[in-house]
């Protein structure tokens, strides 16, 4: 591993062995809890591995493991119970936590894997060892787009706001905010994925083809770019989990995300496994032909491989399109969504006021024990090396110089910000200095 380490290699070995699937009804348990900590471990060292370029033994032991489907896995369960258990948590009329970490963290941990996955699906037998797993993944990407896409059509991603009137309403917006981010990861697995459209199973070439046509879904957000807006008229693009100001020398630059959306377009568009099961019917026709108006000579300088692209479409706009063909295919379907709505239908209720009054219902005492846990977990050194860039004010986002001396977690380019964010920055502070002190 790297210079860096948060793990050793035996103990990466032991977390990854012991990683399995918990179903709704158990997330934010104590089993629960520490698996969540053991995927932020192997998360973060993870991104070390990747970043000191000296192998990448998470990838590789997650691989040796079989624990690619266990993680898929995971991360519908908890994109479910983000569906069907949050809202109605958030609805009952008993539910004022004394604290809203503890529902935080299972909120979070969608994030924790599907980041994890992005850093590991860039190498091809990640995707090979995700198996039948694959298809739910591709499921799931276009689920996330899809909301994207729509998002985009109500004006892009919500806006984070200095307070709000509970702490349940604050937990609803930042679980809004993080699934905007979200989104973004996974269109990244997803162009992952197509990386290995080659190999990929028929069902799911059919999949990402036919049932999603996800080329156009793909030209959608060409066209939207819901990570990019103009802010006082100055153009922003979201990067590093935040909204940068970018400078008028770098805006012809190729931003990270509408590459990975034209790289995606040109495996699908272009491998002759994918070519020859996409059906290009007038709609699709339509909707690809839109892409040249992108294809100018400033994106073909940063993406030579375009070109192709550039000529596939030429043909394209003189070939007569086809109805869609209606092959006899036996095919594999994504399972684990429809298992688990079939094994917990009517029971979401039953759930809600189970985790009510066994999970989220913390003790003060417990409350700190489990503070302290993530600040070990969190280690500052780590994090810092893990996102090299310099740290921004929490409340103005300008570069920052000073950190919070009693959680040492949050920075500040002044005084004044600070006291200004400490109405919402307490309600965190507060139990995390309390944490560290417990040391």
């Amino acid at each position: 591993m790297g210079d860096l380490e948060l793990l050793l290699p035996g103990e990466a070995d032991v977390l990854v062995r012991g990683l399995r699937s918990f179903p709704p009804r158990d997330m934010g348990s104590g089993g629960w809890n520490q698996q969540h900590e053991n995927l932020e471990k192997l998360n973060m060292q993870a991104i070390l591995d990747a970043t000191a370029s000296q192998g990448e033994p998470i990838q590789e032991l997650l691989v040796t493991h079989g624990k690619i489907p266990t993680l898929v896995e995971e991360l519908i369960a908890v994109e479910m119970w983000k569906q069907k258990v949050f809202p109605v948590l958030c609805r009952l009329e008993d539910f004022k936590p004394q604290n809203t970490f503890p529902i935080y963290m299972v909120v979070h941990h969608e994030a924790s894997i599907v980041n994890l996955l992005e850093t590991v699906f860039f190498h091809k037998e990640v995707c090979e060892s995700a198996e039948d797993t694959v298809l739910d993944l591709v499921d799931y990407c276009h689920r996330k787009l899809t909301l994207l896409v729509a998002q985009s059509g109500r004006g892009g991603p919500p806006e984070e706001e200095s307070q709000y009137s509970t702490p349940i309403q604050e937990l609803q917006k930042q679980a809004e905010l993080m699934e905007f981010e979200i989104a973004l990861k996974a269109l990244s697995v997803l162009r992952y994925i197509t990386d290995c459209v080659d190999s990929l199973s028929l069902s799911t070439l059919n999949r990402m083809l036919s049932t999603h046509n996800l080329p156009c879904l793909l030209v959608e957000l060409l066209e939207h770019s819901p990570w990019s807006r103009q802010e006082g008229g100055k153009l922003q693009h979201f990067e590093g989990g935040r909204w940068q100001t970018v400078a008028p020398s770098e805006q012809q630059k190729l931003s990270k995300l509408d590459g990975q959306v034209w790289i995606a377009l040109y495996n699908l568009l272009l491998s002759p496994e994918a070519r020859a099961r996409y059906h290009l019917t007038s709609f699709a026709k339509g909707q690809l032909l839109k892409l040249r108006a992108f294809l100018t000579d400033t994106l073909l300088d940063q993406l030579p491989n375009l070109a192709d692209l550039q000529g596939f479409l030429a043909h394209l706009a003189l070939a007569e399109t086809q109805p869609p063909k209606k092959d006899l295919v036996l095919e594999q379907i994504p399972e684990i969504w429809e298992r688990l709505e079939r094994e917990n239908r009517g029971k979401w209720q039953a759930i809600a006021k189970h985790q009510l009054r066994h999970t989220f219902s913390a003790s003060e005492q417990d409350l700190r024990l489990q503070a302290r846990r993530w600040a070990e977990t969190y280690r500052l050194d780590v994090l810092e090396a893990i996102n090299p860039e310099r740290p921004r004010c929490a409340y103005c986002s300008a570069e920052a110089s000073k950190r919070c001396s009693r959680c040492q977690s949050e920075w500040y380019c002044c005084r004044e910000c600070q006291v200004k964010h400490w109405e919402k920055h307490g309600k965190a502070c507060v139990p995390a200095a309390q944490g560290d002190r417990a040391k």
